[in-house]
């Protein structure tokens, strides 16, 4: 019982057995060394008669045996002792004590074997077995104020927050599969991210260096092409993602019925870049097409009008843009509906732009307010409603941009089951806010033709897709199931998507995909992702400790799987995630905090083969010049024709048409070219 009688009962029988353990090392050392004894006059009658009578029970007979003896009481003694807990104390400590109180307490008995004098011999004997006596007493003495259940030496908790996770290989057609390994407790295992179904979205976040691109992106392409996809890939820093799906598609060509072609837009290198227009007529089938194109090109030009879309000074040159874009289509059944064409439109005076586009009916209820003003010279109003959309253009109005954005090289039916492609778009981080507003132009039309029924199975991967609008990429990612388009947005941060998307589309964009792969990243996005992966049982110790004893209560609580704090500290290489399973293919442990592995070596090697992407055509400067020469002309002729069709007078300038009207001398409008 742990009363205090029975604490003071168990400590006077623990000295008593000590005191015991003393006496007869006391009496071995007066037999062996009697001697000395007698020389120093530490001998009496009386005392020798008792000895003698206690050595013939045998315990003293011999060096060895009442050394045990003495040495087996103190070990008794020390059983029942409990001293005071320290933290300071440590095993290795103990055992020295211990092991050198042992070899000096037996070695001792060599000093018998000196040639000296017999209280010489005496001294050192006591003396070595004393001292070895009294460190095997710290010793123990310490071993009894030793923690013995010591805390988790965890100190970042990394143990406890591992978690099972999946480590079978999950294939099918379509899926995407990542080799890696993870930690369980002390173990390393490994693992397969197994994104088996990519048509649900996949969403891949990371910091600069994190490892989007080499430990993702990189198998996203590799393993698509290999099962038969086509693929349209935005290539942030072109060509490093476009030349990886040339030399795969070289490779694997031959897993396709029918072999995909491949085509390359780029702004900077003419020879290599193919030409297309985003605008083909083909491509609009109406005038909300025309309105959704308009508003790709505003809203990547000027992407702080994104979180102001419905404000009158943004509609308005939205609408201006639209009834360029939809004249065009049906002038002459789209002969000249290019982007090229439209900037050269728009730049045009007012009277005859306004003259001509007004001869459309479809477009009259949207040029209506420009026209309106104009009659009543609100030209202040006027300029506020059309100079947004003219300046913002005029930033394209570059002959390389002219001339890609105007030749019919290719469609932008990906997936055309008879004519199969993969398009690389390339961009330039030092011309982001030009190019991107032509590239989502480019992807918004693609998507309109790759999203439809009886189509190939299509993968679309946007590396940094910030860096590009599209304005509807939650309608495709929830509609694009079903008709097997994979997406795959590679971005840096989540506030990164809410700046150039703003909050609502970001937040819907971030909320609707069902695959997350994510490497390092910090704030609010760490804290999202936290809470989104949830919390596991872990184990939580606690110690008391006090004079006699240690307490440690044990118990489990629920905390996050996988901290903000630990997101955040990522290594390049090592990604946290969730992947969304089919009804037919189900995945048990979805969520993942693993190490991607990658063969360096192999990649490195595989590299230094790979082919450059093939020049298309040798371009001269006077080739670009002369296309952009010719769209002016085009543009020029157009609205020269279309002006004398009205029977307007195209001969006066503008300021004539300008007096004519003032002077109230006629009701025409005077156009000048």
């Amino acid at each position: 019982m742990n009363t205090g009688e029975d604490i003071q009962g168990l400590r006077k029988i623990m000295d008593f057995t000590r005191l015991i353990s003393l006496f007869m090392l006391s009496i071995h050392f007066y037999l062996c060394c009697y001697q000395a004894f007698a020389a120093w006059n530490f001998t009496a009658g009386i005392t020798d008669r008792i000895i003698e009578n206690i050595s013939r029970t045998g315990l003293f007979t011999g060096l060895w045996r009442a050394k045990l003896a003495s040495l087996l009481m103190l070990v008794v003694s020390l059983i029942g002792v409990k001293g005071k807990k320290e933290e300071k104390i440590e095993v290795r400590s103990i055992v020295a004590y211990l092991l050198t109180g042992m070899l000096l307490y037996f070695i001792a008995a060599l000093v018998f074997y000196l040639n000296a004098g017999s209280q010489l011999i005496a001294i050192c004997y006591i003396g070595l077995t004393s001292v070895g006596y009294l460190l095997i007493l710290t010793g123990g003495g310490q071993l009894s104020r030793l923690i013995r259940d010591k805390l988790n030496k965890d100190i970042f908790n990394e143990e406890n927050e591992t978690f099972p996770q999946e480590e079978r290989l999950l294939e099918n057609e379509y899926s995407i599969n990542l080799p890696a390994k993870y930690r369980l407790r002390k173990q390393v295992r490994e693992s397969f991210i197994n994104v088996i179904n990519p048509f649900r979205g996949l969403l891949i976040a990371g910091t600069p260096g994190a490892g989007k691109s080499y430990f993702v992106i990189r198998h996203i392409i590799n393993q698509h092409i290999k099962k038969g996809f086509s693929m349209f890939l935005y290539d942030f820093k072109f060509d490093d993602l476009s030349r990886l799906a040339y030399n795969k598609l070289l490779k694997y060509a031959k897993n396709y019925a029918i072999s995909p072609k491949f085509y390359v837009i780029n702004f900077d290198e003419l020879d290599r870049s193919h030409r297309c227009n985003p605008l083909h007529p083909e491509a609009m089938e109406d005038i909300t097409d025309a309105t959704e194109a308009s508003r790709t090109i505003m809203m990547g030009l000027n992407r702080d009008w994104i979180k102001k879309q419905g404000d009158f000074f943004v509609e308005s040159p939205i609408n201006f843009l639209t009834a360029c874009i939809w004249y065009l289509r049906r002038y002459e059944n789209g002969r000249y509906c290019t982007l090229p064409h439209v900037i050269e439109l728009m730049q045009s005076d007012y009277e005859p732009l306004f003259a001509v586009l007004e001869t459309q009916e479809e477009i009259k209820v949207l040029m209506n307010p420009f026209i309106s003003a104009y009659r009543q010279e609100a030209m202040a109003q006027l300029e506020g409603q059309i100079a947004s959309a003219k300046i913002g253009l005029a930033r394209l109005a570059s002959p390389q941009l002219y001339y890609v954005l105007s030749g019919n090289d290719f469609t932008l039916d990906v997936n055309n089951p008879n004519e199969p492609k993969i398009i690389c778009v390339g961009n330039n981080p030092q011309k982001l806010q030009v190019y991107g507003a032509v590239l989502s132009l480019y992807i918004s039309t693609m998507i309109k033709l790759v999203n439809r029924k009886g189509q190939l199975k299509s993968s679309l991967v946007f590396d940094e897709f910030p860096t590009i609008y599209f304005n509807n990429m939650d309608s495709l990612i929830a509609t694009a199931r079903s008709n097997k388009v994979s997406t795959a947005l590679a971005v840096q941060d989540f506030s990164q998507l809410k700046k150039d998307y703003g909050a609502e589309q970001a937040e819907v964009i971030t909320g609707i995909v069902g695959n997350v792969i994510s490497g390092q990243v910090t704030g609010s996005t760490a804290k999202t992702l936290s809470e989104n992966f949830g919390k596991i049982s872990q184990q939580k110790d606690s110690m008391s400790i006090n004079s006699s004893d240690t307490s440690i209560t044990k118990a489990t609580q629920l905390d996050y799987a996988i901290p903000a704090s630990k997101i955040a500290t990522l290594s390049s290489g090592e990604f946290v995630g969730v992947v969304a399973d089919n009804p037919e293919q189900k995945i048990k442990l979805k969520m993942f905090q693993c190490e991607i592995q990658n063969d360096h070596k192999a990649i490195a090697t595989e590299e230094k083969a790979y082919r450059d992407i093939p020049i298309v055509r040798n371009v001269s400067s006077e080739d670009v010049e002369e296309n952009y020469k010719r769209i002016k002309q085009e543009v020029y002729d157009l609205l020269k024709a279309e002006c004398a069709k009205l029977g307007l007078d195209s001969n006066k300038d503008a300021s004539n048409a300008k007096a004519k009207k003032d002077d109230g001398k006629g009701e025409q409008m005077a156009i000048s070219f």
